[in-house]
């Protein structure tokens, strides 16, 4: 794509529309010259290169990546309009794109009637998950394993709630024996099973969490935040056909023209479950949980921030109904703002995922082929670090996520974290620049994994990698000889 080009086509799109009302002068108060925008603008662009290069497959270190130059374009044109979604009367064009959209999503976890909005973010999308856990389980807490986001903890501490831990076991993931020992006490109401931990990309046993949980009675609510569109290459099966008709207040989801790709997918993805190690048994039991957040802004090639909630029960609406007596005057569908508990939002996110799912459809054929890339990439390097002497696997990625550590003679926790640091640090500033970061893991969490290492203090700074550029696949060669160098100087 010629990026640059078809931001021009953008702005002449949008003039073009806007010439149909008639002309008007723009308010003296609002004009600025050429000469002095050109002055304010180059210290703008001077200091954005203060930035690391996320764009760059050099750069595998915090979860950042470039925007698709679709997403970008849609974007642009739309905020050229800055529509609201917060209600149709004031995004009519981008509202549709939305509900489109995340009917789309929606069909990608296997719901079918459902409700759901985009947000600004993951954290947003979670509030409104455990708001809504809240609502239908009044007085009990929510349980979250303890590898899972921050954000579960602090949003519990937002809504009054009790948040509780729940153990992980030896690969990052909930251990369904303690969550069965702790619901057994009856106090709490909702568990959060976590598709993609934002630290070791570990993916939670969904279909044994919700098993569990359903004897005693509790919600599930899946933080699909971070992993969940590696679905496309995990659940095995095409998205179900749409339910008959909507229930009262409902989106109906099904296939449909964001949801389908070819008739013909590429050979070597038949079989993709196979092909990148994914075990589709959690997958497929995502679509008979509660609630599901992920985030567009991550894996779905868009710019922050969009986030995504999910119910399966439409019902749930009935907790965000509230009147704006000025907001809702042009439409009796429903308003996005109705269902969310956000007012103000961009509907420039909704253009830009329609847009790029327009483009690359929610199949294995269409954005899983960009996931399969990153995730073969993670293999790759776990290969590469299995034959190195200088640099050991922390434990084997389930996503593109790969975490490592220098190794050292009698290693020792805290010569682990000196050595992650000084490789961190010296990393950005070589030659060949390489851009990592660091996972804070437990002296137990290493013990469990490599009892060899001492452990003289209760924790340290691992190596962690970011493989989610699907560049990174022909450039894990290359970061791995950086790396190695590190590690060797």
């Amino acid at each position: 794509m010629d990026l640059q080009g078809w931001l021009g086509s953008a702005g002449k799109a949008i003039e073009e529309w806007q010439d149909g009302f008639g002309p008007y002068e723009t308010d003296p108060s609002m004009l600025i010259t050429d000469e002095r925008f050109a002055s304010v603008f180059a210290e703008l662009t001077g200091r954005l290169r203060g930035n690391y290069p996320f764009f760059h497959p050099s750069y595998a270190g915090q979860m950042l990546k470039p925007a698709h130059p679709a997403a970008v374009a849609g974007y642009l044109a739309a905020m050229l309009i800055n529509p609201n979604n917060h209600a149709l009367d004031g995004g009519p064009a981008t509202g549709q794109m939305e509900k489109e959209a995340v009917a789309a999503l929606a069909a990608m976890f296997g719901l079918g009637t459902h409700l759901g909005h985009l947000t600004t973010s993951g954290t947003i999308a979670n509030l409104e998950a455990l708001y809504v856990a809240r609502e239908t389980h009044p007085g009990l807490g929510v349980a979250y394993s303890e590898e899972a986001h921050y954000t579960h903890a602090r949003m519990c501490g937002v809504l009054g709630i009790e948040g509780t831990g729940v153990t992980a076991d030896g690969a990052g993931r909930m251990d369904t024996g303690a969550l069965d020992a702790l619901l057994a006490g009856g106090r709490i109401g909702t568990v959060v099973a976590t598709a993609g931990t934002t630290g070791l990309g570990a993916i939670d046993p969904v279909h044994e969490i919700l098993a569990v949980a359903r004897r005693h009675g509790v919600r599930v609510h899946v933080d699909a935040a971070y992993g969940g569109f590696f679905t496309l290459l995990a659940r095995g099966s095409d998205p179900p056909e749409p339910p008959d008709g909507p229930r009262p207040g409902s989106f109906v989801t099904g296939p449909g023209p964001l949801a389908r790709g070819s008739d013909s997918p590429d050979p070597w993805l038949a079989g993709q479950a196979g092909e990148t190690g994914l075990d589709p048994a959690p997958w497929r039991a995502i679509a008979e949980c509660d609630s599901i957040v992920v985030d567009p802004h991550k894996h779905g090639l868009q710019p922050y921030g969009c986030g995504a909630i999910l119910f399966k029960d439409p019902e749930v609406g009935r907790f965000y109904l509230h009147d704006s007596p000025y907001t809702y005057f042009t439409s009796d569908e429903l308003h996005l703002g109705e269902i969310s508990l956000e007012c103000s939002r961009a509907g420039a996110s909704a253009a830009a995922l329609w847009l790029t799912l327009q483009l690359l459809p929610l199949t294995p054929d269409g954005l899983g082929k960009v996931l399969a890339a990153c995730r073969r990439a993670a293999l790759d390097w776990a290969a590469l670090l299995g034959e190195s002497g200088l640099l050991k696997l922390y434990q084997p990625p389930e996503l593109d996520i790969i975490c490592y550590f220098r190794q050292l003679p009698g290693a020792t926790m805290s010569g682990i974290d000196e050595a992650s640091v000084l490789m961190l640090a010296r990393g950005m500033k070589a030659s060949r620049p390489v851009f990592l970061s660091t996972l804070r893991v437990s002296a137990a969490g290493m013990s469990s994994r490599h009892p060899g290492v001492k452990a003289d203090q209760d924790g340290a700074r691992i190596l962690r990698s970011v493989l989610m550029k699907p560049e990174a696949r022909g450039y894990v060669t290359e970061l791995h000889a950086r790396v190695t160098e590190l590690a060797a100087g």
